[in-house]
């Protein structure tokens, strides 16, 4: 399976991305699902996928290949957007070329993917691509997305995201949800591919992939369990006696009455 985060802030765009594809009992596969897409200091793309791992690699070679659709490919297209319309497109050539045999051989047109970066001297921009080819882009509002495994993180990062966030923070606060999906969902596996880019830096400086030795991830995995555990312990627990004249914490709203219980 996959997990896969992109967010975009005022400051840039914070991306990362897990390795797995698979985790069977004798076969755990390994692929990179973050493909990073750079022209000078005119412009720089970064491509998360999840799904259907052929149709991701087609797609991502059709990217790579520089193929024109209308005229336009990564590489010339005038704004974030418009490549943006260029993976899309990609997509769909896939689809046109591989679906019917796929769907004759019982298996579904399977593909998501994240792409965002920054031309010239527009802002960072963030969109969320589907197997359809279509896409929605985030906004101050909904500042990040997800692929794959999702639920697993997606608390931590409603609580802590805000389109002002620091990227640093942000990039925290991803690491923390990847950790979070890594210890419920075995099928998400490391190592991971962790990307921020900063505004208008056009660098590709802080790319880097994280292993079980990284000794920054390896702190946050025991120190967020363990801050985790002392928050839980430090709650009052529930009270089901009426101590002292308090009423209990833990209390049935009268209109609904009592739990319906059947005895034999």
């Amino acid at each position: 399976m996959t997990y896969c985060v992109a967010i975009c802030l005022k400051d840039g765009l914070v991306f990362l991305s897990d390795t797995r594809t698979n985790a069977g009992v004798d076969d755990i596969g390994t692929f990179r699902k973050m493909t990073i897409y750079q022209k000078s200091n005119d412009r720089i793309f970064t491509l998360l996928s999840a799904g259907n791992l052929a149709i991701s690699q087609s797609v991502r070679e059709i990217l790579t290949q520089g193929t024109l659709f209308d005229g336009v490919n990564l590489w010339n297209a005038t704004s974030t957007y418009d490549a943006a319309i260029v993976v899309g497109m990609a997509i769909r050539k896939v689809k046109e070329r591989d679906e019917k045999s796929l769907l004759s051989a019982g298996i579904d047109f399977n593909c998501s993917f994240i792409f965002g970066g920054q031309v010239g001297d527009e802002k960072p921009r963030l969109f969320n691509i589907y197997s359809a080819g279509n896409f929605v882009e985030s906004t101050l509002e909904t500042c990040y997305f997800q692929i794959g495994e999702a639920k697993y993180g997606k608390p931590i990062l409603d609580r802590v995201l805000k389109y002002e966030t620091p990227l640093d923070l942000a990039t925290k606060a991803a690491l923390i949800s990847m950790d979070s999906t890594l210890k419920s969902n075995i099928s998400v596996g490391l190592p991971l591919d962790l990307f921020v880019y900063p505004s208008h830096s056009f660098s590709k400086d802080k790319a880097i992939t994280i292993d079980e030795n990284n000794p920054y991830f390896s702190m946050i995995r025991n120190l967020w369990g363990q801050k985790l555990t002392e928050i839980v312990t430090s709650i009052q627990e529930p009270n089901w006696e009426n101590d002292q004249g308090l009423l209990p914490i833990l209390t049935t709203p009268k209109k609904l009455g009592p739990i319906p219980v059947i005895e034999d």
